[in-house]
């Protein structure tokens, strides 16, 4: 991935970003709810809600915006393409994650998660604020480029193609109860041919400030599940929020991984699609 001056990696700790508070070409991005962020946030820090990340259709609920709706998140981001975006938020990376999924579906790679987010933060005592910050506008804006954004994503059709070649590992990221189907989302329940189940959460350590176990731990468990590292992966969940961090994993841990943002909002209300129940992948 790209790196920039700051040396940071797609993985960084609270410690790293501190020096660098206030930093004209540091973008920091809070994905908290907006009660905690109005309460307290990191100094300087930009409030994103949710809505800003996801295009709704029908059938699915979680999609990437179009080249429009992205150009918007850009202005309202903010950046240029010398800035880096540090991304956090208040549930251990889940929507932080999905926000750097769609700056690099657009081309933009200089972007860093807080490991643990805001809990990370506040349990070292750093320095907050209740100021809403504002910023002066700044040029060139990042241009959306989506030349590249198959590395990143999959769609529909693309994936049942590789589903019936088998041709791709699929890492379903829900709860066991959603993979399963005895809860249902959508018209459907169950899971995606082949999927195999790694719930999320799963790579979070809640004893220590939502960080994420370390990446040993969580590759040899999904290892453990089948999956093989040399090959690709997609990834998805109920609409590629909870899957934002399954993305920033699969990244941290060098795996050609891409998120399927139909998810299953799409999957799973589609009448055509192929679907498993039970806890087998097939």
């Amino acid at each position: 991935m790209t790196t920039t001056s700051f040396n940071f990696g797609l993985l960084i700790e609270a410690e790293q970003l501190v020096p660098f508070l206030g930093h004209d070409k540091i973008r920091i991005i809070d994905l908290s709810r907006t009660s905690v962020y109005e309460q307290l946030h990191i100094p300087h820090a930009l409030h994103v809600k949710p809505q800003l990340l996801v295009r709704q259709e029908e059938q699915a609920s979680g999609l990437l915006p179009d080249e429009e709706g992205l150009k918007a998140l850009v202005e309202y981001l903010n950046i240029t393409p010398d800035h880096h975006v540090v991304v956090y938020d208040d549930e251990g990376g889940a929507w932080a994650g999905r926000l750097i999924w769609n700056l690099h579906s657009l081309g933009f790679y200089n972007t860093s998660l807080l490991n643990g987010g805001i809990h990370a933060w506040l349990a070292e005592a750093y320095p907050t604020s209740s100021d809403i910050e504002t910023f002066e506008k700044v040029t060139p804006l990042v241009q959306v480029n989506l030349t590249d954004i198959d590395q990143y994503r999959i769609e529909y059709n693309q994936l049942l193609e590789k589903i019936e070649q088998q041709a791709i590992q699929v890492w379903d990221c829900r709860t066991l109860e959603e993979y399963t189907g005895q809860r249902l989302a959508a018209r459907r329940g169950g899971h995606i041919p082949s999927a195999r189940h790694f719930e999320w959460s799963t790579a979070i350590n809640r004893q220590n400030h939502l960080k994420l176990h370390p990446l040993e731990r969580t590759q040899q468990r999904l290892e453990q599940l089948g999956f093989r590292f040399d090959q690709p992966v997609v990834v998805y969940c109920q609409s590629h929020h909870r899957s934002g961090l399954a993305y920033i994993l699969g990244r941290l841990l060098n795996w050609k991984i891409q998120a399927y943002d139909g998810a299953w909002s799409e999957w799973g209300n589609r009448l055509d699609s192929p679907i498993i129940t039970g806890e087998s992948p097939a």
